[in-house]
């Protein structure tokens, strides 16, 4: 359906631009993909479950109100694809009350050590990605409501949305897994005594997590948070890219190995991207447009990063009958 969109676009039948179609590989490639990871690295409940069934349901709803001319029918339609977030949300928030979520990558008597920390950080993050899902869904809304929230305009209304679909959930999702992935292996830097993914991952993977609603909040707050909060982000993925790459090596099935090798390299670009972009507008320079990130960081981001990331992960997991 993307793939026709996309077509349909490029000759001048439908009339989405790039942004548009960057948001809609979202609810229909990428959140399909990281929901199904999610479920294989971590036990969803009930509500995250009848997400995944409505999902294709709440992607078309997606399509059509992106379609639509923006106003209140538009953001009616939009609504279905907010419904599906939302009870991504809801089951996320629900496992960090909690706090039992466990990866089964993790060996048994791994989770039972010391209150299983790693574990833990893999359950958090999997939880706040999907409360990133909710987020972007009430962006989506807004932006086809034709809603100017705090001021603010389009193409940032629909932008944030991007943001919290790939950087918050896609990339949180993606942290979560290599994580959880660390953590049933000896540690890539040798410790004595101990095993598993150092203390600092955990603590980078947590930022990973946190650091999209901080730069999202610099957008209303202050000029200098957002580049602060951008910058620190793109650090702190650069540094993923990095274990991603490490841990890719090690998987057992080659396709996964290949798929994250070259998805490291592109996060690990993209982000370069996003770190000039971040110093360029804090500078109020215009050497990088939001349509060319859109073509550069977007691109290297959602398809190079996410879309490959995401299925890696997955093959290396289902590879292993998890």
């Amino acid at each position: 359906m993307w793939a026709g969109m996309a077509v349909l676009a490029r000759m001048g039948i439908a009339r989405i631009g790039a942004i548009e179609l960057l948001f809609l590989f979202a609810p229909l490639v990428i959140a399909p993909l990281g929901m199904e990871l999610g479920r294989v690295i971590g036990e969803g409940g009930r509500l995250g479950e009848m997400a995944w069934r409505l999902q294709p349901l709440g992607a078309i709803c997606a399509v059509v109100a992106m379609l639509m001319t923006p106003g209140l029918r538009a953001g009616l339609v939009g609504l279905g694809w907010m419904l599906v977030c939302a009870l991504m949300a809801a089951d996320g928030l629900f496992d960090l009350m909690a706090l039992r979520k466990e990866s089964p990558f993790l060996a048994a008597k791994d989770a039972a050590r010391n209150g299983a920390p790693g574990a833990k950080v893999v359950g958090i993050t999997l939880a706040v990605a999907k409360v990133d899902l909710a987020v972007g869904g009430a962006w989506l809304v807004a932006s086809r409501l034709g809603m100017r929230p705090m001021g603010i305009q389009e193409p940032i209304g629909l932008l944030t949305a991007v943001h919290f679909h790939y950087a918050g959930f896609a990339t949180a999702t993606i942290a979560a897994a290599t994580l959880g992935f660390q953590e049933s292996r000896p540690a890539l830097l040798p410790t004595p005594g101990r095993s598993g993914a150092p203390v600092w991952f955990r603590y980078l993977v947590l930022a990973v997590a946190g650091l999209p609603f901080v730069v999202a909040a610099g957008f209303v707050i202050s000029p200098a948070l957002k580049m602060l909060a951008a910058t620190a982000f793109s650090i702190c993925v650069a540094g993923l890219a990095v274990w991603v790459r490490a841990c890719g090596r090690r998987v057992e099935d080659g396709m996964a190995r290949v798929l994250l090798q070259v998805a490291a390299g592109a996060v690990f670009a993209g982000m370069m991207f996003a770190g000039a972009y971040a110093v360029a507008d804090f500078l109020g320079s215009d050497v990088l447009p939001i349509p060319q990130m859109a073509r550069t960081h977007g691109l290297l981001n959602s398809v190079g990063f996410c879309l490959l990331g995401l299925m890696g992960w997955l093959v290396e997991g289902m590879g292993q009958g998890r």
